[in-house]
């Protein structure tokens, strides 16, 4: 485990792997009712280079009609998001030190050659609140800057289980993912493997 004064922690191997393989379940039966979708940037209209889901009873959205928001339901089959699995609110309950529950859970879906940019989480109004994910399937290299995106930055590994808390100041620091590291993980189904699933829990009001 690494925990920083800044509020930061990693809990390298939280989910062992039976448990890692029950998330994985009910995370793929659950996108299977409400699929992965494209996003796009707000301005541009450029795709980002991973597709997403929610689960809760918001969701994040981007795209350049709307730009970034929360809605309560699917974009493209206009269902409400399925709900957030036990072994989630739980882990949130164990981790964040937050008296509320989550509202949101970013799904996330990394092809062996998405990236996503540094950036921080800042379309809630529960400024304060942390944001607990979680990384299944294959490792990644995780960036993690400061409050300024021109600061200095640090790698990380992150592998299936292991679980990232951004909570005190570094809630409002940069992060991002550089790259996966494809093979690194037999976890998720043969036409799942390429990628790694990553899921974002958060408070939103």
């Amino acid at each position: 485990m690494i925990e920083t004064p800044d509020g930061f922690a990693l809990h390298t191997g939280w989910f062992d792997r039976a448990a890692q393989h029950a998330l994985a379940l009910e995370i793929l039966n659950r996108i299977a009712r409400s699929p992965l979708y494209q996003p796009s940037m707000p301005r541009t209209g450029k795709p980002l280079s991973v597709t997403m889901t929610n689960l809760g009873p918001l969701g994040w959205m981007t795209d350049k009609q709307g730009g970034y928001r929360y809605q309560s339901r699917h974009p493209v089959t206009d269902e409400p998001w399925p709900d957030i699995p036990e072994i989630l609110l739980a882990l949130w309950e164990a981790v964040s030190g937050w008296p509320e529950p989550p509202q949101a859970c970013l799904v996330n879906w990394y092809g062996p050659d998405a990236r996503m940019g540094l950036h921080v989480d800042a379309d809630e109004d529960a400024k304060t609140a942390p944001v607990v994910s979680v990384s299944l399937g294959n490792s990644a290299r995780f960036r993690l800057g400061g409050p300024t995106r021109k600061g200095s930055t640090r790698s990380l590994r992150l592998n299936s289980g292991d679980v990232v808390v951004l909570g005190g100041e570094s809630r409002r620091f940069h992060h991002g993912v550089d790259r996966i590291y494809a093979g690194s993980s037999t976890l998720l189904p043969p036409d799942w493997r390429p990628g790694r699933l990553n899921l974002t829990l958060r408070r939103v009001n």
